[in-house]
C-alpha cells in the first residue's frame, strides 16, 4: 500500500501486467476479467489521490496537505486542458445511451466505453505524474510485449499456437486465439515504445532499446495479423520522420528494396509469403476474414444511415446486425488453439472502430472520437513526442481494421492513458523530487 501511494502508476503498470493472464472466454456476454478489476482500482486510487491534493503543485510550502473540500475546489485547477478531449467522449456517448432504444441494453456498452476510453486514460493521466512513473508504466508494457513475445515465439517453435489454415502456427501468447489480436497488439506496443526510447537516449542505452525493438518484430511477424504489420510500420515512419526527416527518408528506402526482394523472392516462409501476398489481394480476391469484414461493414454504414446523429445505441451492433448484414456474411469465425479447442464465435462487431462508433453512437460519437485521436496526435507531432506519436499512429491505422475486445483491451486504454501523459510533458516533469523538498522544509520548520 505504501508503493502505490509513493508511485500510484504502479496500479496502471499492475493492470497492464494482469492483462497478461490467460483469461476464460468460454462466455460471449458481459466478461469481467482481472485486468478490468485492476484497472477499476486504477480509477478509485485516481480519484482520491486527485480529491486529496497529492497531485503536483498541491502540497504546500509547509508539506500540507488540503481539505477535502480545497481538494474538490482544485480538481478543474490542477486536471491539465490536455484532460477535456475526453469529455465530448463522455457526452456523445450518454447522448447515444439516451437516444437508444433499449438503454437497458446499451447500459453494458455505455460503461464499457467510458472505461477504456475516458476513465482509465484519465486515471492515467493523474497517476503518471513525472518521468519515473513514465517509465515504470512503459516499463510494464515493453516488459508484457516481451514476456507475450517469447511464449508466442515457443507456441510458433512447438505447434501450440492458434490454428491457421488447419495448422497451430499462429503465435497469441497467453490471450489464445479467441483474442487472436492480443498479442500483436502488445508487442507493437513494445516495438513503438522501445524504438522511440532508442530514438531519445545515446550509448547502451539506444543499443539495447533499439535491438529490443527489433527483436519484437519476430512475434509480430509469426502472429501473421496484417493490420498490425500496417500499423507498426505507419508507426515507425512516424516516429522516424519526427526525429530525423533524413533518417527517415533512408529507412523508406531501404524498406522499399527490401519489401520489393520480399514480394518478388520471398522470406523464406511459405507461410508467411502467402500471408504478405493477401495483403495486395484484399480488394480483387479478398480471402473468407476480409470477405466478413466487408459485410460487417456493410451492416455498420446501415445502421448509421438509419440513426445519423446518435446511432442504435452502445452495444446493439451484435443485436441488429443480421437486420442490415447482406446474406453472405459467415455465421461465425472458427478459432482453434489447444487450450480452447475449436470454437465457432459470433461476429458481433464489425472489426473497425470507427465504423462501430459511427453505428452506435452516430455522427456525434464519431466526431467525438476522432477529435480526441486527432488532438492526441497534434499534440504529439507539434511537440515531437515520439512514444506518444507512435502509439496514437498505431490506433489511428490498426482501428480501421479492428476495435476493442479482450483482456488485451486495458492494454490498449493504458497505452492512451500514457500517451495523453506524455503529450502532457509528464516525462519532462520531476515532480517527486520537488514534493519531497517541500514535505522536508515543512518538517524542518
Amino acid at each position: 500500500m505504501k508503493a502505490l501511494i509513493e508511485r500510484p502508476s504502479l496500479a496502471a503498470a499492475a493492470t497492464v501486467l494482469i492483462s497478461c493472464l490467460p483469461a476464460d472466454r468460454t462466455a460471449t456476454g458481459v466478461h469481467v476479467s482481472a485486468a478490468d478489476l485492476t484497472s477499476v482500482a486504477l480509477i478509485v486510487l485516481a480519484a482520491a489521490f486527485l480529491l486529496s491534493g497529492r497531485r503536483a503543485g498541491v502540497i504546500d510550502v509547509a508539506g500540507r496537505r488540503p481539505s477535502l473540500r480545497t481538494g474538490v475546489m482544485d480538481v478543474a485547477g490542477t486536471l491539465e486542458r490536455r484532460a477535456v478531449v475526453l469529455a465530448p467522449l463522455a457526452a456523445a456517448a450518454t447522448v447515444a445511451l439516451l437516444a437508444s432504444a433499449d438503454t437497458m441494453a446499451s447500459l453494458p456498452g455505455y460503461l464499457r466505453f467510458l472505461q477504456v476510453f475516458v476513465l482509465v486514460p484519465l486515471a492515467v493521466l493523474v497517476t503518471v505524474r513525472d518521468r519515473a512513473d513514465v517509465m515504470i508504466v512503459a516499463g510494464s508494457v515493453v516488459g508484457a510485449a516481451t514476456l507475450q513475445g517469447v511464449l508466442g515465439c515457443y507456441q510458433v517453435l512447438t505447434g501450440t499456437g492458434a490454428a491457421y489454415e488447419g495448422e497451430r502456427v499462429r503465435a497469441v501468447g497467453t490471450f489464445g486465439a479467441p483474442d487472436v489480436m492480443g498479442m500483436a497488439t502488445m508487442v507493437s506496443y513494445g516495438v513503438v515504445i522501445l524504438l522511440a526510447a532508442g530514438l531519445s537516449v545515446r550509448g547502451n542505452g539506444r543499443v539495447l532499446a533499439l535491438g529490443g525493438a527489433g527483436l519484437l518484430c519476430v512475434p509480430l511477424a509469426l502472429s501473421l495479423s496484417r493490420g498490425s504489420w500496417i500499423a507498426v510500420i505507419c508507426a515507425v515512419l512516424v516516429v522516424l520522420f519526427l526525429h530525423s526527416r533524413a533518417v527517415a527518408a533512408r529507412v523508406v528506402l531501404v524498406g522499399a528494396v527490401g519489401a520489393a526482394l520480399a514480394f518478388a523472392a520471398g522470406t523464406g516462409s511459405d507461410l508467411l509469403d502467402r500471408r504478405l501476398a493477401s495483403i495486395t489481394e484484399v480488394v480483387t480476391d479478398p480471402d473468407q476474414s476480409v470477405s466478413d469484414r466487408y459485410s460487417l461493414w456493410t451492416a455498420a454504414t446501415g445502421m448509421w444511415v438509419d440513426n445519423p446523429l446518435t446511432g442504435v445505441g452502445p452495444r446493439r451492433f451484435g443485436e441488429l446486425r443480421d437486420t442490415y448484414a447482406p446474406l453472405e456474411l459467415s455465421s461465425g469465425s472458427d478459432t482453434d488453439d489447444p487450450v480452447h479447442g475449436y470454437e465457432r464465435r459470433p461476429l458481433l462487431s464489425p472489426h473497425n472502430m470507427y465504423l462501430l462508433i459511427l453505428s452506435e453512437q452516430g455522427l456525434l460519437g464519431l466526431a467525438a472520437f476522432a477529435g480526441f485521436l486527432g488532438c492526441l496526435a497534434w499534440w504529439a507531432a507539434r511537440g515531437a513526442v515520439l512514444a506518444a506519436a507512435g502509439l496514437v499512429t498505431w490506433h489511428v491505422v490498426s482501428f480501421t481494421y479492428g476495435d476493442i475486445g479482450g483482456p488485451s483491451t486495458m492494454v490498449t486504454s493504458v497505452a492512451l492513458g500514457l500517451a495523453l501523459a506524455l503529450v502532457a510533458g509528464r516525462h519532462r516533469a520531476a515532480v517527486r523530487t520537488e514534493n519531497r523538498a517541500a514535505v522536508g522544509a515543512g518538517a524542518a520548520r
